[in-house]
């Protein structure tokens, strides 16, 4: 795969999509490694298809109740609490 295969706008527009802030350098490295992870995937792409079904058991334990924590016993070590639930920092 070329290492056009994204490009520095591409990087850009996404590291604004997700409020990060990138100098040139971090963008041409990220250029770099999203081409690096695509290739990856078209290697992937060269696997060929199992014919048949593998014999699948279910891991998984039975679901069981149990007693939980009352809202006092869950709230005792959280850093903030406000009128009984868990405060959190503001999101934007």
């Amino acid at each position: 795969m070329s290492d056009d295969a994204v490009s520095a706008e591409e990087v850009r527009h996404v590291a604004e999509l997700a409020r990060v802030g990138l100098t040139d350098e971090e963008v041409d490295q990220f250029t770099r490694q999203f081409a690096d992870v695509l290739e990856y995937f078209e290697t992937l792409d060269e696997v060929p298809e199992v014919e048949r079904e593998a014999d699948l058991t279910n891991v998984m334990r039975p679901d069981e109740e149990r007693d939980s924590l009352d809202r006092e016993e869950a709230l005792r070590n959280a850093p903030e609490t406000e009128d009984g639930y868990f405060k959190g920092p503001n999101v934007s």
